[in-house]
């Protein structure tokens, strides 16, 4: 039976509409200052006349438990960044979604780049950014196994190029407030680092909507008896015990040392805590803790060298 002309006419009209009210609504994007991304080229010249300060957030692209983003160190580090952005002149540039993360290719989403590659882009993203004014970098490390290849970002573009870098987490230590974190320590201390509650407190700040509480497990961990040994020691502040576990935990499981993520943990959660212990206050707390210390060094730092000064 052949339908009437003004029945498929009435169909190919209203066809899009149900289409787009079965598609979910996205949220818009909104402009956020001094975001490289977001700026238009004139905006960016207009800041270069005001500051030659850029901050790189060097994060990873890896698994966080089952309640996590696969993308928590780079979003939450952007997070952090855009933050000291609203408050100080200063350029916040994301380069690079992935870093180093060998140690969680056991578990899927996880991306991992070489060392050497990581660094070679940021510093080669400095260069770019030079050639336009830009000459202080803050490099800003969201990720721990990216600690060395963050200090020899700094180094290179210290050492190679006209740009001055620090790594900002260390040069904001001292105008740190220690007692940032509303959230008093277990009576009894435990394992509580990768993806446990510190790390889910700043994503229920920084990325609310990304978290999954509802689905955060509380890990077994098998950890190699010597290192198991040395956590009461970790625990209790030793730092020589910290540095040899640290240096030993969390590595490819193709070093043969028994400690990838996979091979420690039942959930990739490198920590004994339940993470849905977490809080966004802690999160608040400890991200304006960071905000201000590093806003403070800026404006120290401008007090030393203001834009446009030096050779």
């Amino acid at each position: 039976m052949r339908r009437p002309a003004s029945i498929l006419a009435l169909w190919f009209a209203l066809s899009p509409c149900i289409v787009a009210a079965q598609e979910p609504e996205q949220p818009p994007i909104h402009k956020v200052r001094n975001y490289l991304p977001h700026m238009t080229r004139p905006e960016v010249e207009d800041l270069l006349t005001r500051t030659d300060m850029v901050i790189f957030a060097v994060g990873a692209l890896e698994q966080h438990g089952t309640h996590l983003p696969i993308g928590t160190d780079y979003l939450n580090g952007v997070e952090r960044a855009k933050r000291v952005a609203q408050r100080a002149d200063v350029l916040v540039a994301p380069i690079l979604l992935p870093g180093q993360s060998p140690y969680h290719m056991e578990f899927a989403g996880t991306v991992t780049l070489p060392s050497t590659l990581v660094q070679e882009v940021y510093v080669e993203s400095a260069k770019s950014l030079m050639k336009h004014g830009f000459k202080r970098f803050l490099v800003l490390n969201a990720h721990g196994g990216n600690r060395a290849i963050t200090t020899f970002i700094v180094d290179r573009i210290n050492q190679e190029t006209e740009g001055i870098a620090v790594d900002l987490g260390a040069v904001a230590g001292p105008f740190t407030v220690r007692d940032a974190d509303p959230q008093p320590a277990p009576s009894t201390p435990v394992l509580d680092r990768h993806g446990g509650t510190g790390e889910t407190s700043n994503s229920l700040y920084l990325i609310p909507h990304l978290v999954d509480l509802e689905a955060a497990e509380v890990a077994e961990l098998t950890l190699p008896r010597h290192l198991e040994a040395m956590v009461p020691d970790v625990l209790a502040g030793d730092p020589t015990a910290l540095a040899v576990f640290l240096a030993e935990g969390l590595k490819d499981e193709a070093t043969g040392k028994g400690t990838s993520a996979a091979q420690m943990s039942t959930t990739g959660v490198w920590g004994e805590r339940d993470p849905a212990l977490a809080t966004a206050e802690r999160g608040r707390a400890t991200t304006e803790s960071f905000v201000d210390a590093a806003v403070a060094f800026i404006e120290r730092w401008n007090e030393l060298r203001p834009p446009g000064t030096g050779r």
